[in-house]
């Protein structure tokens, strides 16, 4: 049984939804329930028992009502659970706590909240509890986060306890008595007239949970818990406030108590336990700011750097009230030193260059909202320990830069035109050319074979720099005619070099340095001798000039040279070659070139190449679209041409894209054409799959098995059963199941439909009980002739009900095609019956052994058998009736007990379920065998519906 449970919580666990689609999520639950309260289950099943709840508790209990009924069956088993199982015990605790917090329970208003919080402060009181204990405190914790206020009435106790506490459990209290104040001071600001006697009130209560006094106001799962996240992260004048004036001894004493013991937590909780005294500061102006100016000298010396942001969050928060003008300076040096410190992590390093971007002051100009903006006291001197090397990793180089950058930006405003490096521009100067000379050294790398990261990092730099003194002109200049040089280098840089024109364009949209930078690009390309270019450069060339084709302010004189040279019949290496790559990158040159602005001064030289490309090029595809280029540039107006050849912004057909079809004056578009190639949609359904009458199931192919060894399977115990077993061996056995359909119009007349051909039927699934279905195609639909018949042929996974969506797309007499939706099939439970597939040569007595056979083997429970138990009034007629209408396939005859009908269902691919029908004195009773117990349910629903039938006297049914 444990094995079986673990493959199944596996395959919940690998994907739940697929695993629910055999089963409901509220018969999983119960098995599950049904599991837990079962006291010869170990202690370690009932741990993985409780995983679904715990990894997917909405799913398993989507409901308030679910989930209530939920926790209470799981704290009855916390409460029978014995001591000595510590950690089942701790894991029900959490499996209530995320039942609770993922449903609308959690408001308290329901009793299993209220007697589940109880519960929890029970435990977290309990000196005996050890580990179960600390995980009481972390439910707690995670109830209060979910739902800010449940425990605010609780204040005393919680204090009480943490100050009680001296074992390693006091972090655990600590952390939860912090989240508890904060959640309880930020409710009193939400009330409007709260004063010093409600905190003081707030602290000394100890009254029952706050939904009793509260049952309409309380919160509801999961509001304000967003809001509550961090009251830090926006500007401070978004903080709420409570005026207490300066009385607020209670709070103040608290507050000191924690901030004594702090140093005893681990860094992590003391940074979480400092943010939220932080918010508690600020949202009582009454404390001052100076309450954590005894941990500051603590705080301003770590190493750790979860304490050194949470430094940061407190002068973020308080600025000079709490940190002086030394402090500050202090602060942005040790942040200085740490991003360069040669033993700490890159990650650690990019942090606090990080910090120091977003450095907050005391005394800042403007409050950027976010921005980088950096501090005044950073200044050049101080910046000039980080300044970038070439031995730095990528992203610390790029970090640097940037902040050098921002240094010097600040320093000069970007304004060194004219500066000399050690002229009037003294040692802003200097610190820029610096900066300059790094970017040139990153580009004598990547100019000697340098690797990926290294070209990275260097384009990346490249644009941080331009970013922030594209304005320098003697910089900008040398940017650009050293990049050209790399460029002749090095032709397969030439997606960097157009990606950074891109973004410096989009980026930075008063800067004219991209154009400079594609003109120069132009420039080199066109002017290198053709006898030393090949192939393999010309490809990265014809990328590079399809770029500076793009910009109307460039002239295209020397593009055209250029493809006029290399397409001449002299030049036969290109045309000759037939390079499909190659000829599509001289086209796409040409393509722009058509819808350049500059295009009349352009139009013979472009004919040319054209005509050369047509002529010339031994790929018929560059061929044909080169002719159709010539055909247009010759034939349409440079608007039209313009209308044609520039792309669609959007999907859908415009009045612009109309506008289009109109202008070309090549070919009149033929609505009849374009109408027949279209599949329609139809406004519509007009066809359905109705159920035909219902035949008897064609025998499923067999073993050759003779008479005489099936009467000798039928005498000895046990032949006759494996004898059937053994025809499963054979692949594809008896796992199909035929489904006969008549295909026919709706009642709906239209004459355009009456006549439908070459329909073709697509089937799409709505679960996975089920194989894919192959598509069926029909010859032909009339209105006036008998519908045809569609076999449907079904192979499940699962012999469940289900439901098919169809699509057909057909051709009417006019030759359109049209697609419509059908109605959906549905499948039901019943039309899975097959026969007993047993061998055609079997008589009455080796069928009657294997239901005998097979009911022994059932009501063994072993595995995933069941029995079941269905009963019902119904008169002896009424009952011969159901089984002459709805069993005469599935009988199964017995002579020695003719009171009782067996009846042997067949499911496939191997599901059997086993009928005894019997009529009592008081009732029929269907007695149930299955060797799949999922089958129950929809056994029981489909014997409900045939004994309820009209024709049928009204019964009286239950099922066990």
């Amino acid at each position: 049984m444990a094995a079986g449970w673990s493959a199944r919580i596996s395959a919940f666990l690998r994907g739940p939804r697929r695993f629910l689609s055999g089963t409901s999520a509220d018969s999983f639950l119960a098995e599950l329930l049904r599991e837990l309260r079962d006291d010869r289950a170990a202690s370690g099943l009932k741990v993985l028992l409780l995983s679904p709840l715990c990894e997917h508790p909405a799913l398993l209990c989507p409901s308030a009502s679910s989930a209530e009924d939920t926790a209470l069956e799981l704290s009855a088993v916390f409460a029978q659970c014995p001591p000595t199982a510590v950690e089942f015990r701790c894991q029900l605790l959490v499996a209530v706590t995320c039942v609770l917090v993922c449903s609308p329970c959690t408001s308290g208003h329901l009793a299993a909240s209220r007697d589940f919080l109880e519960l929890l402060l029970q435990v977290a009181q309990d000196p005996q509890g050890g580990g179960l204990r600390a995980t009481a405190c972390e439910c707690l914790r995670e109830m209060e986060r979910c739902c800010p206020g449940l425990l605010s009435q609780r204040l005393e106790l919680l204090d009480g306890l943490r100050q009680q506490e001296s074992s390693r459990l006091h972090q655990a209290y600590a952390g939860l008595h912090a989240l508890v104040l904060r959640n309880a001071v930020h409710e009193l600001t939400q009330q409007a007239g709260a004063g010093p006697e409600h905190l003081r009130a707030l602290l000394g209560g100890n009254a029952p949970l706050a939904w009793e006094a509260e049952q309409d106001s309380g919160p509801t799962n999961g509001s304000g818990s967003a809001g509550l996240s961090s009251l830090l992260l926006g500007p401070m004048g978004a903080v709420p406030t409570l005026h207490t004036g300066p009385d607020c001894k209670e709070l103040r004493a608290v507050l000191s108590s924690l901030l004594e013991e702090s140093y005893l937590l681990t860094p992590l909780c003391q940074a979480a336990l400092l943010h939220r005294l932080i918010e508690v500061v600020a949202m009582v102006p009454g404390i001052p700011p100076a309450i954590f100016r005894a941990q500051l000298l603590r705080l301003l010396g770590t190493s750790e750097v979860c304490l050194l942001h949470t430094t940061l969050l407190l002068k973020s928060a308080f600025t000079d009230s709490l940190f002086s003008a030394e402090d500050e300076a202090f602060m942005l040096k040790r942040l200085v030193v740490l991003s360069q410190h040669p033993l700490l992590s890159t990650p650690e390093k990019l942090f606090y260059m990080d910090c120091i971007a977003h450095f907050p002051e005391n005394r800042p100009i403007g409050c950027g909202d976010g921005d980088e903006a950096l501090p005044l006291l950073l200044t050049q001197q101080l910046a000039s320990a980080l300044l970038p090397t070439v031995f730095n990793d990528g992203a610390t180089l790029l970090a640097r830069l940037h902040l050098l950058c921002l240094v010097h930006l600040e320093e000069d405003g970007g304004e060194e035109d004219g500066a000399g490096g050690d002229g009037a521009g003294g040692d802003v100067g200097r610190g820029l050319a610096y900066l300059y000379d790094h970017l040139t050294s990153l580009l004598h790398i990547v100019e000697s074979g340098g690797s990926r990261e290294i070209v990275v990092t260097f384009f990346r730099a490249s644009f941080l720099f331009l970013s922030h003194f594209h304005g320098v002109e003697r910089y900008a200049a040398g940017l650009v005619e050293r990049l050209c040089r790399l460029y002749l280098r090095q032709p397969q840089l030439a997606p960097q070099l157009i990606n950074l024109a891109d973004q410096t364009q989009a980026r930075l949209p008063g800067c004219d340095w991209a154009l400079g930078l594609l003109k120069a690009l132009q420039q080199a390309v066109i002017s290198a001798p053709l006898g030393r270019l090949t192939l393999r450069d010309l490809g990265w060339h014809l990328k590079t000039l399809a770029r500076v084709a793009e910009e109307g302010e460039i002239p295209q004189h020397g593009t055209l040279g250029f493809l006029s040279g290399i397409v001449a019949p002299a030049a036969s290496s290109l045309c000759g070659g037939g390079d499909w790559r190659l000829g599509n990158g001289v086209l796409g040159v040409c393509r722009r070139l058509l819808v350049h602005p500059s295009l009349n001064t352009l139009l013979l030289p472009l004919a040319d190449v054209l005509q050369h490309l047509s002529c010339n090029y031994r790929d018929i595809d560059v061929q044909d679209r080169a002719r159709l280029y010539y055909s247009l540039l010759t034939t349409l107006s440079q608007e039209k041409l313009v209308a044609v050849m520039e792309q669609p912004v959007s999907g859908g057909v415009s009045g612009q894209q109309v506008k289009k079809r109109t202008l070309s004056c090549l070919m009149a578009e033929s609505e009849g054409l374009a109408s027949a190639l279209t599949v329609h949609q139809t406004g519509k359904t007009i066809l359905r799959l109705r159920e035909a009458g219902s035949t008897a199931p064609d025998a499923p192919p067999a073993l050759d098995v003779t008479q005489a060894e099936a009467e000798e399977c039928s005498d000895e115990a046990g032949g006759a059963l494996d004898a059937y077993r053994a025809q499963f061996s054979e692949p594809g056995f008896a796992s199909q199941i035929t489904l006969r359909f008549q295909l026919t119009h709706v009642d709906a007349d239209d004459p355009r439909f009456d006549q439908l051909f070459s329909i073709r039927l697509h089937f799409s699934l709505t679960d996975e009980s089920y194989r894919d279905l192959q598509d069926v195609s029909v010859p032909c639909v009339f209105r006036e002739r008998a519908a045809p018949v569609v076999e449907l042929r079904l192979t499940p996974r699962l012999p469940y009900p289900t439901t098919l969506r169809v699509q057909a797309i057909f051709t009417t007499r006019d030759g359109l095609t049209w697609t419509s939706s059908l109605p959906d099939v549905h499948v039901a439970f019943q039309q899975t019956f097959q026969a007993l597939p047993a061998p055609v040569s079997w008589g009455p007595a080796s069928r009657l052994s294997v239901f005998q056979q097979l009911w022994e083997e059932l009501s063994g429970e072993a595995g995933d058998c069941a029995l079941s138990l269905f009963c019902c009034q119904l008169t002896d007629a009424a009952l011969r009736a159901l089984v002459g209408k709805h069993f005469p396939a599935f009988l199964v005859p017995d002579p020695s007990c003719e009171d009782e009908v067996k009846v042997l269902l067949f499911l496939p691919p191997q599901s059997h379920v086993l009928l005894r029908i019997r009529a009592d004195e008081d009732a029929v009773h269907f007695s149930i065998a299955t060797n799949d117990w999922r089958l129950l349910p929809h056994v029981n629903s489909y014997l409900l519906a045939v004994t309820s039938a009209p024709d049928h006297a009204p019964p009286t049914a239950a099922a066990v």
